[in-house]
């Protein structure tokens, strides 16, 4: 790779890093903030969303270093918005997963064609961060109501 793409290529996966690490911590507060007959499950999906954060964003710091850069030790936007009932949390998660979903397609368009390593890696995790956009969509959906949420 041409020294400005790989530049270029720390630099995205380092905003990738510092967006997984903030949803680390925005999935572990919105675990501890849901209350109702449904926590249990909830909580137990948030939890689980938190530690795949933490994956991805240790995935994310390693692809750094293995192009020779710095892993950052920013964190991405933390913002509070007092907001706790789990339609609020639900949006503020789709809205998290639209911008990690963003940050690997400009990895993708950074690395295409090429470093075959991070275009497959960007790809994997696109469909993976598509995936979590249509759980979030699903559970923002009413019952019975099979039409794609617009949020």
């Amino acid at each position: 790779m041409e020294d400005s793409t790989n530049t270029a290529a720390i630099h995205a996966l380092n905003r990738i890093m510092e967006l997984e690490l903030a949803g680390v911590v925005k999935y572990t507060h919105y675990s501890l903030m849901v209350y109702g007959y449904n926590r249990i499950p909830i909580v137990s999906w948030m939890k689980g969303n938190a530690d795949e954060s933490l994956t991805h964003a240790h995935k994310a710091g390693e692809l750094v270093t293995l192009l020779g850069g710095h892993p950052s030790l920013k964190i991405g936007s933390l913002l509070e918005t007092e907001k706790h009932d789990i339609g609020d949390i639900l949006r503020e998660s789709l809205e998290h997963e639209k911008n990690a979903l963003s940050a690997y397609y400009d990895l993708l368009k950074i690395v295409e064609g090429q470093s075959v390593l991070l275009e497959e890696y960007a790809r994997e995790m696109i469909v993976n961060e598509e995936m979590h956009l249509d759980e979030v969509n699903k559970m923002m959906r009413r019952p019975g109501d099979t039409a794609a949420f617009k949020g």
